[in-house]
Parts: structure tokens; sequence; C-alpha cells
């Protein structure tokens, strides 16, 4: 049984191709449509394990462009629960099952997926995304599911609207007032800290370290707080084309990967090679010196807005850490070629960039200041004096020290 890829560009749905996943195991093949192939301006949903051409492609694991469409490890919760519950069908989920389970609408990235051509697209819901006045019972809902006593309902009322952007933070997405596609972050119950505190000010950090960020809004929902982030694979309601680093390096899930080896596949394959390369610098120097420590591959997007190049997208997922949780963080080395990450390191490498020593000295100045004002923009983001106090040694740090010494010598 085969499942139809399609995908929206250049204003239509366009079948891409179908997916045939084995009924057991891990197994998937894949071949492009015909009319794909044949049709001007077509290009590879994913260049590096699903190149444009005839013929099946086979791999042991479900190809990286698609995994992306599929959820993260809190959507796969909902998912898991929901099969408890017989909200959905009892059946062995293999990879394939977990990406059609996420509602089509909030899908991320413009990849659509049916069972064939006069089948609607594949969602579990009625495609109705909840608005923003709706965070109350949506964090009620997430609470139940973290406390194991979620109803039918409150599974009805959140799968789908998992985004698959993140990891296992609980999440819905949400339509904004304006109408726009957003992702709201709740908190969990064992938190010890105000987490969307500190994502809302490590945003508003690295936007004034000339970093593009997502837009992101706090919003106080009873005595929590919850990150409400706008959806960057969206304008309006057209689709746009979503890989992560991870896909687009074509790395098996266990390697950490480095951000000199994201260098190499924005030359490979990316649109402004030399605005990315120094953007992608610019957001090392900011991880580094902000202790943005869960920064793994999959927190790397590129989005397509010129056929066949893919540019980084916003970046998203900015959490300082406190050092006493870092060692329980993932963290992307600054090279493959290196056993320690630093601000020396990334300045040594930094012609892997594109950048001279002058210029990755003065863009690690610019993010070193902003990032030094993290009380001040606290305080006028209007944080508790509590919640900044269990963020200081997030950027009060080895590297931040290590950065003010390079700069004066």
């Amino acid at each position: 049984m085969s499942i139809e890829v399609h995908i929206d560009w250049a204003g239509e749905t366009h079948l891409a191709g179908r997916l045939f996943p084995a009924e057991r195991g891990t197994t998937v093949s894949f071949e492009y449509a015909r009319d794909w192939l044949l049709r001007p301006g077509s290009f590879a949903l994913d260049p590096t394990s699903l190149p444009l051409r005839p013929g099946m492609q086979h791999s042991a694991t479900l190809f990286g462009g698609i995994q992306d469409c599929g959820p993260d490890r809190w959507g796969r919760l909902l998912i898991e629960r929901a099969v408890r519950k017989k909200v959905l069908p009892q059946k062995p989920f293999r990879e394939v099952d977990y990406v059609v389970a996420l509602d089509d609408q909030s899908r991320i990235g413009a990849l659509r997926f049916r069972s064939g051509p006069e089948e609607a697209f594949i969602a579990v819901s009625v495609g109705v995304i909840p608005p923003v006045v709706r965070l109350a019972a949506l964090l009620r809902a997430a609470e139940a599911i973290h406390q194991e006593n979620e109803t039918a309902e409150d599974l009805r009322f959140l799968l789908g609207e998992g985004s698959p952007l993140g990891g296992a933070r609980p999440k819905s997405a949400v339509r904004r007032e304006d109408g726009g596609l957003a992702i709201a972050k709740f908190p969990k119950p064992d938190d010890t800290r105000d987490i969307a505190a500190g994502e809302h000010l490590a945003l508003h950090l690295a936007r004034n370290a000339g970093v593009r960020t997502v837009e992101v809004q706090r919003v106080a929902v009873g005595s929590s707080s919850v990150t409400v982030i706008s959806r960057f694979d969206r304008h309006g309601e057209q689709r746009i084309p979503f890989l992560s680093a991870a896909s687009l390096l074509g790395l098996e899930p266990s390697s950490p990967g480095s951000y000199t080896q994201i260098a190499d596949a924005i030359r490979r394959f990316g649109d402004d090679v030399a605005t990315d390369l120094r953007e992608l610098w610019r957001r090392m120097a900011f991880s580094l010196l902000a202790s943005n420590c869960d920064d793994h591959l999959h927190n790397h997007g590129f989005l397509m807005h010129h056929l066949g190049r893919w540019s980084l997208s916003p970046a998203y997922d900015l959490n300082p850490v406190p050092e006493m949780e870092r060692a329980r963080t993932n963290k992307t080395p600054v090279s493959e070629e290196h056993g320690e990450s630093g601000i020396a390191v990334a300045l040594e490498m930094a012609s892997r960039f594109g950048l001279k020593p002058r210029e990755a000295r003065l863009i690690l100045k610019e993010v070193f200041t902003a990032v030094r004002q993290w009380r001040n923009i606290g305080k006028r983001l209007r944080l508790k004096a509590a919640t900044l106090d269990a963020y200081a040694s997030a950027f009060e740090n080895h590297s931040m020290d290590e950065a003010a010494k390079l700069l004066k010598g």
C-alpha cells in the first residue's frame, strides 16, 4: 500500500511522488511521480536522501525530508496515548504512521499526504486550529497529559496540533488574532524555572545581537507563562518547504553533526550563501555566549523561497540553560575537527564560514555586547527578579569571560 506525497509550491498542490512503507520494520521506498519529474522547475523534496531522479529509491529508515514532517517527542506521546484510549485506531506504528497522524493543516513545511487520488489529505482532526484565547484550556489539557489523567476529549483537543519543531516541551498549534498560524509552548509541572521567560529573553537578546529570529510573544495564563511563536513556514495560507539541518546533511540520527558541516551544506544547497554563512556563525557565537545548549541539528532549519535552493530559517528554540543543567543537554559542536567547542575554536574556524578574522571579531563583539545586557533587557520585558536570578549562570559564564579576554587582545 502506497501513500501519495504532495507538495505545495507556487500557489498549487502537486503530486510529487509515492511512498511505499514496508508493512513491518523500518524499510521504506519512494518514487517520484512522472509528471513531477517532467514539470519545468521541479526539485528534490530532500536533495540528500531523495535526489530528483526516476525510479524507486530505498532506505532502511524514513527519508529525512519526510521524517521532518513528523511529530517530536510530545507529539509521539499524544499519539501513543490516543491509541491506548482508542481515539486513534489500534495498530503498530511505523515511522510514517507518526507522520500521517499529525493534522494536515498544522503539519510543518509544505508536504501533504493522502492514500489515493480521490481521498482527502490525511488529517486526524476536523482541521480547526484553536485561537490564542483558548490557551488556558489547552494548558489544562497539556497538564492532564503529564498527570496521566487525560480524557479522550483532551487528546482530541491536542492531537495533531503538536508541532514537530522543538523537543519534548508540550505545545499546540494556535491561531493568532490576525489569523496567522503559531505554536504555543506550555510549561511542564516539573519545571524548576520559567522556561517561557528564558526563551522569550533569549530570542530578544538574539535579535539585538543581529540574529534573525522567530516572532515571539509571552502570554500569562493564570500563574503560568506561555510562549506564542509565529510559524515561519507559512506566508498567510501559503506553505513553505522546510528541511532540518539533520536532513540537509543526511546524517544518522545519532550523529551530532557540527556547525562547520552545516556551513558546508549551505555552500552546496544554499540560496544566498555568503549571507547565510555569516548568519550561521553569528548564531553559533550567540549559542555559546548565551548557553543555548539544547542546540542540535533539528533546531536548525532551512526554507525554500527560491526554486531548488535552501535558506536558513529564522532562529528558533533558543533556550538559555543554567550551569547546573548543562550536562543534560545537547550541543552542536563548532567543528567535527575539534573535541571541544568554545569562542577560541569558533574564531579559529571563521574561514569555514567565509569570514576573515577581523569580520568574525566584529560579529563576536556585537553578540557579546547584546548578551551582556541580559539583565537590563529582562527587566524591560518585565521578568521577575527571581526569574532573572535563575538564569544568571546562563549569561554570566566561561564563554562570556573567554570572549571578553579575546576581544581585549
